[in-house]
């Protein structure tokens, strides 16, 4: 079956510097778009990043210039590389995969997700 494990989170500083990763397994790994969403406290889960076969990236407006999403097809791995963190990006981080070319921002068009890593941030 599909899964996908997420690891690198923890607690940093406002500034700070995080690197998640995604390793994934039982899937066709080259051929999926995988994407982050992070659910914040109090918020409905929200989409932060994405990436598709090819390695084209795609960001929600608050993280742009912040954040970086790779992928090693290689290693069946997802990275998201998070930069200048701030207080605000203090959630929950989920990894997702969908079996379909297109990043989509819904929550609906993934259907493989991890189990979620915490990121906090403190000012």
């Amino acid at each position: 079956q599909v899964q996908l494990v997420e690891s690198g989170g923890g607690m940093a500083q406002s500034g700070g510097s995080l690197r998640l990763s995604c390793a994934a397994s039982g899937l066709t790994f080259s051929s999926y778009t995988q994407g982050w969403f992070r659910q914040r406290p109090g918020k409905e889960r929200e989409f932060v990043s994405g990436i598709i076969w090819s390695g084209i990236p795609y960001y929600a407006d608050p993280v742009k210039g912040r954040f970086t999403i790779t992928r090693d097809n290689a290693k069946n791995t997802v990275y998201l590389q998070m930069n200048s963190l701030k207080p605000e990006d203090t959630a929950v981080y989920y990894c997702a995969a969908r079996n379909s070319v297109g990043v989509l921002t819904a929550q609906s068009a993934y259907a493989y997700w991890g189990q979620g890593t915490q990121v906090t941030v403190s000012s």
